[in-house]
């Protein structure tokens, strides 16, 4: 879940992928990798994505409340000539607000193909789907990402919080990432926040949604639909 720093209360989710195996539940680390290099991960962006437009709509048809969804899309898949198609047409499928999805593309994104992608994401900003930029802080393109593409949302890696809020200069890092992004008219997400002095810290500092053990574990769909 996703969480509004100012009422604390639930503001979205993002959609993460489990591999739930007879062995028990394998984690993305151990499977994501080999997707990419067999080409599988294609396939596993569309599931993933319709299974979260097939919630959504479930949601509305019972008159329930439905909160935007983020989904991660590879950079891999980025290039396929298909994208865009292939996501307008499961958002038409299920007849989903695209105001309630938001694609989540890594900062570490093939710059190479840059103008690509620019017409790319402008064609889904057209859609109205939201756009953020993940794992904020953790590549070397940052700046030129943020200048040439259409995000909405920006999403600071949680390995800036696993010890950069315990030194004066990380703060000042973390609260000027804020600002700049504030800025340029883009939301922010904190992720990985794990503690009260973490969240504090975003919360004095404008942060506007965090996510993190401090709030909520990763939930099932059905633990999500509950705690809204």
């Amino acid at each position: 879940p996703k969480f509004a720093l100012v009422s604390q209360k639930p503001a979205g989710a993002e959609a993460l992928v489990r591999w739930q195996a007879t062995e028990g539940m394998i984690m993305p680390g151990e499977f994501i990798d080999i997707f990419e290099r067999n080409g599988f991960i294609q396939k596993l962006d569309l599931y993933v994505f319709e299974q979260v437009c097939a919630d959504l709509r479930r949601l509305l048809d019972e008159g329930r409340r439905a909160l935007p969804v983020s989904v991660n899309v590879s950079r891999l898949h980025l290039l396929d000539s298909d994208f865009v198609k292939d996501y307008c047409r499961i958002i038409e499928k299920y007849e989903v607000p695209p105001a309630l999805l938001e694609l989540e593309i890594t900062e570490n994104m093939p710059i190479d193909s840059e103008d690509f992608l620019v017409e790319v994401f402008n064609s889904l900003a057209d859609l109205g789907v939201t756009l953020a930029v993940d794992d904020f802080g953790s590549g070397y393109s940052s700046l030129s990402v943020l200048h040439d593409m259409p995000f909405n949302t920006l999403k600071i890696d949680r390995l800036f919080f696993q010890d950069k809020t315990r030194s004066s200069k990380g703060r000042r890092i973390i609260e000027t990432i804020v600002i700049m992004a504030q800025k340029l008219g883009m939301a922010v997400v904190a992720e990985g926040v794990e503690s009260r002095e973490q969240a504090d810290f975003l919360q004095a500092i404008g942060c506007d949604f965090v996510q993190g053990y401090y709030f909520a574990m990763p939930l099932s769909a059905k633990e999500y639909e509950a705690l809204l």
